[in-house]
């Protein structure tokens, strides 16, 4: 019986990496992430993989405050 995974593998190959990050292979392997050799195979940590993604910067991060408040702290000070 074929095992399946509800969880993404510890090392992963290019594709599957890849697929991790909503990436292509080739965009993969130009990434600054490092990799591992196991048994002759290049792999990916899956942590090095959430670390590079973490470390992305957020497009569009704004102040969490709405605009009234905002105003009201302004006209306060």
């Amino acid at each position: 019986m074929p095992m399946t995974l509800d969880f993404s593998p510890r090392l992963m190959p290019a594709g599957q990496a890849a697929h991790y990050l909503g990436i292509s292979a080739s965009k993969l392997r130009m990434l600054p992430i490092a990799s591992k050799r196991l048994d002759g195979k290049r792999v990916w940590d899956r942590r090095d993989l959430d670390a590079y993604a973490d470390d992305l910067p957020t497009h569009g991060e704004t102040d969490q405050r709405n605009t009234c408040d905002a105003l009201f702290m302004e006209k306060a000070s």
